[in-house]
């Protein structure tokens, strides 16, 4: 996982909330951490990982709060920790 990579990861668990995260770099991210990811119709996407399965609304640019808490509860789920990938 790239430095990029990292840091985006990092911002999906920062607290406060980060607002401003490119839906194509957390769909980047996902994809890094071994996530399958699929266009559904919708304008939605598909993400399998670990064992796990979500979809995700499809943003023109930068995720909506409530995206990226739904993306960091899945990223939980899956059991991923933001403490093995440090900025």
């Amino acid at each position: 996982m790239n430095h990029r990579h990292r840091k985006v990861l990092q911002a999906i668990f920062a607290h406060p909330v980060s607002n401003n995260l490119a839906f194509k770099d957390v769909v980047s991210v996902l994809e890094e951490l071994g996530g399958e990811v699929e266009n559904k119709t919708g304008n939605r996407i598909g993400v399998k990982l670990n064992g796990h399965s979500a979809a995700f609304s499809h943003a023109h640019h930068d995720l909506p709060l409530e995206e990226v808490l739904q993306v960091k509860k899945f990223l939980l789920t899956c059991g991923i920790d933001p403490a093995e990938y440090p900025a």
